[in-house]
């Protein structure tokens, strides 16, 4: 959420950062519910005052001649109608704030100053490339041939158990999938100092809010039938950011390098806005699994933070020997909550083209605002916003897709990474059997 403060102080600051998304921010709309919301207090204070004096009156009135009786019955009825005006002051006021954070839940965060103009993907900014997509001597196929000619992946069974959208994988491929979670998991853990956790799949409807799903992107979501107000987790973004829901983390518990979490998850999204995109194969699933990187940290560390977290994605790709590249994503196509995302595209023979496998993204502390994540400043004393940072490192089934492209051979078989064999108890390579 944005800083009310900050819209106050600088609104036209707001309005030309949220036009480099392609919006237009109401802030006349804004304004008139602000200064509808000051008057509302003001008239509720200055009752509160009038209420406190009025209940004082009745020794005066006494003092004056009148019986206590008539005294009583004449605050009575003051504090009556001054009651009846309070209500209806604080109500309003209550009334216009409930809009006010309404309309400051739908709207997205600022996008760091170095996001690049643009509309679409087509305007992302490339950083870098590593690695040299690889020639081959053969017509090459995509996943899903190469799954099927395997007799290892069965996207038929999978729509008649479920529908479209949902992937059946079998053998060494199963195997593969597995295994490139857990080597993920034992490099961030192992290597990154990520502290690895295993967190609900099922979360509420405040910890959604919390981190920006909620309620712009509801039909995104799949709901649990019910009034209890659950979801299917889309991503382990957001039970592993709430971690730090209304909490405050002293300056030793944070570190100077703050806080870092690895969790492995299924994640399920009901895809409402792709109809049509990516229909074939596992790059565009209702269910999949990703290994999610998440950080919470002071604010002064957040830029700093983002850059080792993209490394660190960067690190799984280049470990597996996966050409990819590293773009700056433009106003346009920045995610809700996110100042600032690179998004790590990889090599895919099957379609001649780099595709999304990670997005690392700075929401200083937009999150942290709708959560109430905050430290005690050593400094100050006093409690302060975080800033949240995440990224995949990596989405497993776009990574199992890579894997099976960039490793075909001409024979259909997929030579395995040297890094992945251990997992797989030592083999090259996957066969037809």
């Amino acid at each position: 959420m944005l800083d009310i403060k900050a819209i106050r102080q600088d609104p036209d600051a707001v309005v030309v950062a949220l036009k480099k998304r392609g919006l237009a921010f109401d802030l006349e709309r804004f304004q008139s519910l602000d200064a509808r919301r000051k008057t509302a207090d003001v008239r509720a204070q200055g009752l509160l005052a009038e209420r406190k004096s009025a209940s004082k009156r009745i020794g005066e009135l006494i003092a004056e001649g009148k019986s206590v009786d008539d005294a009583k019955a004449e605050v009575d009825s003051v504090l009556s109608r001054l009651g009846d005006e309070l209500e209806a002051a604080t109500a309003e006021a209550e009334a216009v704030q409930s809009e006010i954070e309404t309309l400051l839940l739908e709207t997205p965060n600022l996008p760091d100053e170095r996001v690049p103009h643009g509309v679409s993907e087509d305007d992302n900014i490339e950083v870098l490339k590593w690695g040299e997509p690889k020639a081959l001597d053969f017509a090459a196929r995509d996943h899903v041939d190469l799954g099927e000619a395997l007799a290892q992946m069965d996207m038929d069974a999978a729509s008649r158990i479920a529908g479209s959208r949902f992937s059946l994988l079998s053998d060494q491929i199963a195997r593969l999938h597995r295994a490139l979670a857990q080597f993920m998991l034992d490099q961030h853990t192992v290597q990154h100092g990520y502290r690895e956790v295993y967190v609900p799949y099922i979360v509420n409807e405040a910890s959604l809010t919390g981190t920006g799903q909620l309620p712009k992107f509801a039909e995104d979501l799949f709901r649990l039938e019910g009034d209890q107000g659950y979801f299917l987790a889309p991503t382990a973004e957001v039970p592993v950011t709430n971690i730090a829901r209304d909490r405050i983390f002293d300056a030793e518990e944070l570190g100077q390098d703050g806080l870092r979490f690895v969790s492995h998850t299924p994640c399920f999204r009901s895809e409402a806005g792709s109809y049509g995109r990516d229909t074939r194969g596992l790059i565009r699933q209702h269910q999949f699994e990703k290994v999610e990187l998440v950080q919470l940290v002071r604010p002064k560390a957040s830029d700093a933070a983002l850059e080792s977290l993209t490394g660190h994605a960067e690190a799984i790709l280049q470990a597996l020997q996966l050409p990819y590249r590293k773009v700056m994503l433009c106003g346009g196509d920045l995610g809700f909550s996110a100042a600032l995302t690179y998004d790590l595209e990889v090599w895919l023979p099957g379609q001649s083209a780099y595709r999304e496998i990670s997005s690392c993204s700075n929401f200083r502390d937009y999150q942290a605002r709708r959560l109430q994540a905050r430290w005690r400043n050593p400094e100050t004393g006093k409690p302060e916003l975080l800033h949240t940072l995440n990224g995949s490192g990596l989405a497993v089934g776009r990574t199992l897709v890579a894997v099976m492209e960039n490793g075909q051979q001409a024979d259909g078989s997929i030579a395995l990474p040297e890094v992945i064999r251990p997992y797989m108890g030592g083999a090259e390579s996957i066969s037809p059997q």
